[in-house]
């Protein structure tokens, strides 16, 4: 990846900033329609969750309607602050030739992204924010975090954006090598709503799809900040979760650098 010195770097991103929020303006409605998708989908897991533990005596699988609550309201923020839609884009992007001129500028392409994700996520969290409290007190969510967990938290967080934001980004670069990738983002978004929790705690589910979602990247990117700052891991399993996300996020950024230089040369090799 080409490399701009840190403060000319800094210059991108701050001028890449105030671009991203002119544009997200000028495409509210867009914006609104992406947020609105963003806060249904885990309300509705929310209610139907709620709605069974109370229709089963008031716990399923040790969760009370009040540690779903808890549950996916924390998700709904998580997921938010994590998510990435730019795998999806790929494949317009190589056949349309968008690639050419973005590989003439002195820095790598994730940069863009990264930004125009960042900006997104910021704008869409003042609304995402207000809309997680007024859940946790319309539920009486059970959510009592102490000091450590809190901490522990925020690089778990941070951590999961990373490992997402760069999986996903090598995964959007098949595009360079297959005409249409629809059906390997498809599955993959799949494997992210049936192995990240989003679906449903990962507790809940059988132990041979947890353990697959703790080997798989899966669990690291969503299901485990959260699991963190509600309280439902040992100090221990905590420090293991957060090495197993630097180990993923390593193991990413290897692939993708692999990954571009060979997709570059094929890019370029077909005329593009």
């Amino acid at each position: 990846m080409r490399g701009l010195p840190l403060r000319q770097l800094v210059d991108v991103y701050r001028a890449k900033f105030r671009a991203e929020i002119a544009l997200q303006f000028a495409y509210r409605w867009a914006l609104a329609i992406w947020l609105l998708g963003l806060l249904l989908q885990p309300i509705v897991y929310l209610v139907v969750w709620t709605t069974v533990a109370r229709s089963q005596g008031g716990t399923v699988g040790g969760f009370s309607a009040r540690d779903f609550a808890a549950y996916f309201t924390i998700f709904m923020v998580v997921n938010q602050l994590t998510f990435t839609w730019h795998y999806w884009e790929f494949e317009w992007r190589v056949r349309q030739g968008f690639f050419s001129p973005l590989l003439l500028r002195p820095i790598h392409p994730l940069h863009n992204d990264l930004a125009e994700n960042v900006t997104f996520k910021l704008l869409t969290f003042t609304v995402v924010a207000p809309v997680a409290v007024l859940l946790l007190v319309t539920f009486n969510a059970s959510l009592n975090p102490s000091p450590w967990q809190v901490l522990a938290f925020l690089p778990a967080l941070v951590f999961a954006f990373a490992l997402r934001f760069l999986l996903e980004w090598t995964l959007a670069l098949a595009a360079f090598w297959l005409t249409r990738v629809t059906a390997i983002n498809q599955a993959y978004y799949l494997a992210v709503v049936f192995l990240s929790g989003q679906m449903a705690p990962l507790e809940l589910l059988p132990e041979a799809v947890q353990v697959i979602a703790a080997v798989l990247p899966f669990r690291w990117m969503v299901a485990f900040p959260v699991e963190t700052v509600l309280g439902r891991l040992s100090p221990m399993e905590v420090a293991v979760g957060l090495a197993a996300q630097l180990i993923w996020i390593g193991l990413a950024l290897g692939l993708l650098r692999f990954g571009w230089r060979a997709g570059v040369r094929r890019y370029s090799a077909v005329g593009a």
